[in-house]
């Protein structure tokens, strides 16, 4: 099966910024783990990251945030993107709507995605939604991700499993079974 990695959102507005979470800096090592390992693979890896702009649907419920060009929309240092990978800036939730998401996908011959970022059950429920509608295998990195409450990430993550299938697994044995696979 070909795989690519999501890495969603782990930008300075999302984890150190404008709606700083504890939790997303907590999983930044589980992350820059997989992503690492994932890489030597040549599995390859999309960054999805908010790059708004202003009057964005987001703006309405948000406000300003993750605005285009600014240090809030920027991946965290820990996660920079190296040459060989991919930078897909959304305006919304999905990494889909409106981008070329799903061309790089098909012109990669991606057949499954591991999801890894945040929130866990807004920006990464969304891209699942997404990844299902379009027949895609989902497995969801249950370390490599977070909501602002535990509660509502284990709630996306449940509703992930039931609702698309997805796989939910830890980062460790996301690794096992893609060493298994080889």
């Amino acid at each position: 099966m070909e795989y690519a990695i999501f890495v969603v959102d782990m930008i300075h507005d999302f984890v150190d910024g404008k709606f700083e979470n504890k939790k997303a800096i907590e999983i930044i090592p589980n992350i820059k783990k997989l992503v690492s390992s994932t890489r030597e693979k040549g599995i390859p890896i999309i960054f999805l990251r908010d790059a708004h702009e202003k009057g964005d649907p987001e703006e309405k419920v948000w406000g300003a945030h993750a605005m285009r060009g600014t240090w809030g929309s920027e991946i965290v240092n820990e996660l920079s993107p190296k040459l060989s990978d991919y930078l897909i800036d959304k305006r919304t939730y999905s990494g889909f709507f409106k981008t070329d998401l799903e061309l790089l996908l098909k012109k990669l011959e991606i057949e499954a995605v591991i999801l890894t970022g945040v929130s866990t059950n807004i920006c990464v429920q969304h891209n699942a939604a997404d990844l299902f509608f379009r027949g895609y295998s989902i497995i969801v990195a249950s370390d490599g991700t977070a909501a602002f409450t535990e509660e509502d990430h284990n709630t996306s993550l449940k509703y992930m499993e039931t609702v698309y299938g997805a796989k939910i697994l830890k980062t460790d044995d996301i690794l096992e079974m893609l060493e298994e696979e080889k």
